[in-house]
């Protein structure tokens, strides 16, 4: 029998959590009290999530890795998002871990995401501990909590061992953790205990050779590519000859040019690494996440990480606005494809394939929120795109063509129920269950196409009074549930290229709800409003008031128009239909048709119109 050890000195814990729940605070909380910080430091909040977007939205986006020191024991810590749509984050992270904190809101309970990360978790096999957070909230519901906890792990049929988890109670963000309610909590030093007793070391095989998993993929401008992940077996040292097995079991030789390691958030370098560390070895090129690097004498493969299919695609291709060039450093193809290519060696979930036309290429991912993330990045980089409407991935099998169905939870108020179930009954919805506590809110859960939520949160925002809360996650394949409407309401669309002016766009106000305001710059094709009706409409947005000897004395009134609600980048995907695009540079979002031509626009759906209802032959008898 193959003796196993344990690495005594070392605990890899992930922490796993809804939207919001109090991990990356929990955390911060963590390194603080181990005493990673000397003394009247000044340290920024939300230590771990470095990326911009992060900082600004309040969520997680990357799996991240760090370490504290306890009692001796170092603790790496991976520091997941809570969306679904970065799934491919939660899995890699897993990849590393021995050991879950599972963190939930002591008011708002276990919600989708939860389950999703949950679901992986379990999965995984590896020990959870249990921490229900903010208790300190007065609409805390502690024990009923405690209870769909439990009902959670039943229903995601976990294993007896698993059941009996460990349980604590905090307040991240007071950086307090106690056993039970009862207790008065003073610090975090009964979570760190309780991660040394119930996380169990690494383990690892003292008869096996060097195994290590890429788990994530960065970039140093001084160090070239850098890969990062567990060794699970044997030990390594810098400038260190080994070799690299990819997915297809092909290989290639590498050297360790640099091997550092996590010390609080900052990287150390180290000369030699044991079995259970986190690692990075820079000055490798042609290295992929789920590859295992291992010596040249002993080849062997670890399992690679594999993550769910995406379900959702978007078109991204080069600006061919008039404006094309004016707010942006990156514009050709060969510039986009060579990002979109840097973007899936870092991220499992993101997929890019290449079309017979060279500037368009088709991105598949878990989401339309991983997508808006993934523009908002590249703008953000210098580059200008112009992306399609998001369409859901379907399946063929026996004959049937196959959806993807989200679960989709509704908490709002219950004088919003009617409105909220007549739309998504119109999005082919089904009502599964209705949770009503009698205290003016309810939880309602559906069955819903993923298609039917694309360009929905917004509308669904307006209808609950910006009172309710949406959350889903994916749920499987369904056979395909009909067409429905995807908007109600027609463009308005400039018929030539200028400026907007306060005159035409006061007199178009009556037409629908603008987007542009005067001094905009717009061109033939741009979308410059929303019209009331569902079809589209073309207008000039450039008309100036006439001038004219017949003016009245005092009839210059000046022009006041309605404000108009910012268009996001978000906002802007939802909206569009499948003939129309969104223009995103550094400085600016636009919408506009694929079609720029308004004369090409009809030619088009005259001919579809011809195809669709071919004119009836009088000369043929009956």
């Amino acid at each position: 029998m193959e003796k196993i050890l344990r690495n005594e000195n070392l605990r890899n814990i992930a922490i796993i959590a809804h939207v919001d729940h109090g991990k990356t605070t929990l955390v911060d909380a963590m390194f603080r009290q181990s005493g990673m910080f000397r003394a009247g430091q000044q340290v920024n909040e939300r230590l771990m999530d470095n990326m911009d977007l992060e900082r600004e939205r309040g969520i997680t986006i990357a799996a991240k890795n760090c370490s504290v020191l306890w009692n001796g024991v170092k603790i790496n810590i991976i520091d997941t998002p809570g969306h679904a749509d970065f799934g491919g984050e939660v899995e890699r992270a897993l990849s590393m871990a021995d050991g879950a904190l599972l963190l939930v809101d002591a008011s708002e309970g276990p919600l989708p995401q939860t389950r999703f990360v949950l679901k992986k978790t379990l999965e995984a096999g590896i020990k959870i501990i249990v921490v229900i957070n903010k208790i300190d909230r007065k609409d805390a519901r502690t024990d009923e909590v405690l209870n769909e906890i439990y009902d959670l792990f039943i229903d995601l049929d976990a294993a007896e061992d698993q059941l009996e988890f460990p349980l604590l109670y905090a307040v991240g963000r007071d950086g307090v953790a106690q056993k039970s309610l009862e207790e008065k909590g003073e610090n975090l030093h009964v979570l760190m205990d309780t991660i040394l007793k119930e996380i169990p070391a690494p383990a690892y095989n003292p008869s096996e050779p060097f195994q290590m998993l890429v788990s994530d993929l960065s970039y140093s401008d001084y160090l070239g590519r850098l890969a990062i992940g567990k060794i699970f077996n044997g030990s390594m040292k810098s400038n260190e000859n080994l070799i690299c097995l990819g997915e297809k079991g092909e290989h290639f030789p590498l050297k360790v040019s640099r091997l550092q390691t996590y010390t609080g958030i900052n990287l150390q370098e180290v000369e030699l690494a044991q079995p259970g560390d986190i690692v990075v070895l820079s000055g490798i090129e042609n290295i992929r996440i789920g590859d295992t690097v291992c010596t040249k004498d002993s080849p062997k493969a670890l399992k690679r990480i594999r993550v769910d299919e995406p379900t959702v695609s978007m078109k991204f291709t080069t600006n061919t606005s008039p404006f094309s060039g004016k707010e942006g450093k990156f514009v050709q193809s060969a510039k986009i494809r060579e990002r979109l290519i840097k973007e899936t060696l870092k991220n499992v979930a993101i997929r890019v394939e290449e079309t017979e036309e060279r500037d368009i290429f088709v991105v598949k991912g878990r989401g339309e929120f991983q997508m808006a993330i993934l523009i908002e990045t590249m703008r953000r980089e210098g580059f200008e795109i112009c992306v399609g409407r998001p369409e859901v991935i379907y399946k063929h099998e026996n004959g049937k063509l196959l959806e993807p169905i989200e679960h989709l939870f509704v908490d709002c108020e219950e004088l919003f129920l009617g409105i909220v179930t007549e739309k998504l009954s119109i999005r082919k919805g089904k009502m599964v269950n209705l949770i009503n506590n009698g205290k003016g809110r309810i939880r309602v859960e559906f069955s819903v196409p993923s298609r039917s939520l694309i360009g929905y949160r917004d509308e669904f925002l307006t209808d609950t009074k910006g009172t309710g809360i949406l959350n889903s996650y994916f749920s499987g394949y369904e056979e395909h549930r009909g067409e429905f409407p995807t908007r109600f309401t027609g463009s308005l669309v400039s018929d030539r290229q200028g400026v907007g002016v306060a005159y035409a766009l006061f007199n178009l106000e009556p037409r629908g709800q603008l987007f542009v305001i005067p001094n905009d710059p717009v061109y033939e094709g741009m979308i410059v409003g929303e019209h009331n009706k569902d079809v589209d409409l073309n207008v000039n947005p450039c008309k100036e008031k006439k001038l004219s000897n017949m003016r009245a004395a005092g009839k210059d009134e000046n022009v006041i128009l309605s404000p108009i609600k910012p268009m996001t980048l978000e906002r802007a995907i939802h909206f569009i239909r499948e003939d129309e695009m969104v223009e995103v540079t550094p400085k600016s979002v636009r919408l506009r048709k694929s079609v720029l031509s308004a004369q090409k626009r009809h030619t088009m759906r005259a001919a579809k119109m011809k195809k669709d209802h071919p004119p009836a032959d009088f000369n043929k008898v009956a």
